[in-house]
């Protein structure tokens, strides 16, 4: 089911169906207006008149810029997807330090799963996970942010890259996990508190793997 919304007025609906923005502008807006639509009833659920409606724009101008509800589905989780690489990727390129990277990659599943609209449900709760692109889109976004965090992991540890990336994998499982958790409300830990403590755990779990023979390791 939808938010609940005030109903506009007429007036104030003629004013939002005639404005004009740059086409850039635009497409943010029906995005935007999407995600809240999908997030609430799901793919199939979803109408495009719905999309529309929210964005406060005709039908036909929706379909200037999507052909279709499957496509701008699509446009939007690669938005997400791309969304949560690039906080993770920001996470390891901000320090040199490893320990505060591992902070950073845990951080960044924290914040994007705590963010406005809770797009992250397109990523991992979608309702059309079956559909090829959609999965491979997934596939795609987990894959960039396995391989950035199993960068940490090799030069921490040692560890081959098949190695690696299965430690990383199990991370970033542990940081989803743990993020929709404390989302979900289950206890009163603030945001910096519960990736703290995940991210002391993630080390922790690192430091007892075999690590190089010139490196004394995670502290």
């Amino acid at each position: 089911m939808q938010p609940s919304r005030p109903a506009p007025d007429s007036a104030s609906t003629s004013a939002r169906r005639t404005s004009r923005l740059p086409r850039g502008a635009r497409r943010q807006q029906l995005l935007r207006a999407a995600r809240d639509v999908f997030v609430a009833q799901g793919f199939h659920a979803a109408a495009m008149d719905d999309i529309a409606d929210r964005a406060g724009v005709s039908k036909p101008v929706l379909y200037q810029h999507f052909p279709g509800k499957r496509e701008l589905y699509l446009a939007l989780l690669e938005q997400q997807v791309d969304e949560l690489s690039d906080r993770v990727r920001e996470a390891m390129a901000g320090t040199d330090d490893n320990r505060i990277r591992v902070d950073g990659a845990v951080g960044a599943y924290f914040d994007f799963i705590d963010a406005e609209g809770e797009a992250f449900r397109l990523v991992f709760e979608s309702d059309l996970r079956n559909d090829t692109e959609v999965r491979a889109a997934v596939d795609r976004g987990a894959r960039q942010c396995i391989e950035a965090i199993a960068e940490v992991i090799a030069v921490e540890t040692g560890a081959d890259p098949e190695r690696a990336l299965l430690l990383s994998a199990g991370m970033t499982g542990l940081a989803e996990t743990s993020a929709r958790w404390w989302l979900a409300g289950k206890g009163t830990l603030s945001r910096d508190e519960a990736v703290a403590l995940m991210s002391s755990l993630a080390w922790r779990g690192m430091s007892g793997f075999p690590l190089r023979e010139d490196d004394s390791g995670p502290g």
